[in-house]
């Protein structure tokens, strides 16, 4: 009898994931958990450095040339920061890494001030900047350990939410510190950094440190699947990966138009500049107020179309700016890319990065995906003014057609939910029993961050 109910037992089909409202996932997340949400609003919030670089270093007397390429410095220090803070978090833990990088750059940071020497103010912004963002794959990294699949796309839409509070904050506050003295500007973002690092000392668990540091071992070693050594030359061999990375970079380039760019077209349709921040606002006031809301019904999409849905609205909505429409155009695009930004964001840069690889390249898989946004930030207003300066309205066209280039590499890059057998719906918790990533065992996962 019993024989005969086992093959019963395993053609059972798997339950379907159960996917819960805003307030439960909040409340069922562990301490953990909470803490990452709160420590990167604080540290967001006190995010002035990048902000005020330029002014900070024209009012020390530095030339504005001097002053962007700081800037730049500071740039290409947080995406060589994340590709650090990737291979971290493989190698000794996420805590260990948040910890460690956030109190070197708080401490290191404030030495701008008392440096009078050029290449040396260069070394610590470079080098200070590339440590306050390397905790970032390594907090993903321990959101992703924590959380069931299910929920990724909600809780890392209250991640964004929580960046996107402390970064609209940050200007203003960095404002009144300055009327004080420029110091304040340092020294409150490297107080910010601190608060961040002792909440993550107090509440992120231990547990998973020893036991990063053994799988790490064990995987130096042994090697990933494939027969590979973990290392970033592991995740370029992963050759759909590579191409949601190649889909992430093209996004972000189109993304960062409404930065550069965009303030061109608002000056040359003869608007002022308030239109321009209206446009940011808007923008902002709807991922601030839609994206939790939205990220209920995009949970329950395959991480596939969700990533897609987004990039490809950002395309569409970047190329609606080429409208002879004047303000009215200005409006609709802002909207139907603020849309693509709400509906695939989520997904496209926290959830499906976190489950795309082996657990033991979590990190570096992560570090990969930031990287490629940063690069493609960095890179996106210096193409996007040259293209403007030469083609006028043409640059948005040709943002429409970057985004279907995104959406083709979406398409190819991100595995379907049935391709994705080597992935684990969730990873064993590494924080208290209790917490919800403990709920369940292994199986395929559906849904992307």
């Amino acid at each position: 009898m019993a024989s005969s109910d086992t093959p019963s037992a395993l053609n059972e089909p798997e339950p379907e994931p159960v996917h819960v409202g805003v307030k439960t996932v909040w409340r069922e997340s562990p301490t953990a958990v909470k803490s990452l949400l709160v420590g990167t609003a604080v540290n967001r919030l006190g995010g002035f450095i990048q902000v005020f670089m330029v002014l900070y270093m024209t009012q020390r007397g530095f030339t504005d040339t001097q002053a962007g390429a700081a800037l730049g410095v500071y740039g290409a220090g947080t995406v060589l920061g994340v590709l650090t803070g990737g291979w971290m978090s493989d190698r000794i833990g996420p805590r260990l890494t948040i910890m460690s990088t956030l109190v070197s750059s708080a401490v290191l940071l404030p030495a701008v001030l008392y440096l009078d020497s050029y290449p040396a103010i260069l070394a610590i912004i470079g080098v200070g900047g590339a440590l306050s963002q390397a905790y970032r794959p390594a907090s993903t990294s321990m959101i992703s350990q924590l959380i069931p699949a299910e929920r990724q796309v909600m809780i890392f839409a209250m991640v964004r939410l929580a960046i996107n509070l402390g970064t609209t904050a940050a200007p203003l506050l960095g404002a009144a510190l300055v009327q004080v003295s420029w110091d304040f500007l340092f020294w409150g973002e490297a107080v910010a950094i601190l608060v961040f690092a002792t909440v993550a000392g107090v509440t992120l668990p231990r547990k998973e440190e020893s036991a990063a540091g053994e799988k790490g071992a064990q995987a130096t070693e042994s090697g990933v699947p494939g027969g590979r050594k973990p290392s970033y030359l592991a995740v370029l061999a992963d050759g759909r990966y590579v191409l949601f990375l190649l889909a992430m970079f093209a996004s972000s380039l189109i993304y960062i138009q409404y930065v550069s760019t965009l303030p061109l077209t608002v000056k040359h349709l003869g608007l002022s500049t308030a239109v321009y921040a209206a446009m940011v606002a808007l923008n902002g006031a709807l991922v601030i107020t839609c994206e939790l809301l939205v990220a209920k019904v995009v949970q329950r999409w395959p991480a596939r179309i969700a990533v897609i849905a987004g990039v490809a609205l950002t395309g569409i909505g970047m190329s609606l700016y080429a409208l002879p429409w004047g303000l009215a155009a200005l409006v609709i695009a802002t909207l139907v890319w603020s849309l693509g930004e709400i509906v695939g964001y989520p997904t496209l840069f926290f959830a499906y990065p976190a489950q795309a690889g082996p657990p033991e390249l979590r990190g570096r898989y992560l570090g990969a995906s930031n990287s490629l946004y940063g690069l493609g930030t960095a890179v996106g207003p210096f193409v996007g003014v040259m293209l403007w300066n030469k083609f006028g309205d043409g640059l948005w066209l040709g943002c429409g057609a970057v985004g279907l280039l995104a959406v083709g590499a979406a398409w190819l890059g991100v595995r379907p939910p049935e391709a994705a057998g080597r992935q684990p719906r969730r990873t064993e918790p590494a924080g208290d029993a209790g917490s919800v990533g403990s709920l369940g065992t292994d199986t395929e996962a559906t849904v992307g961050k």
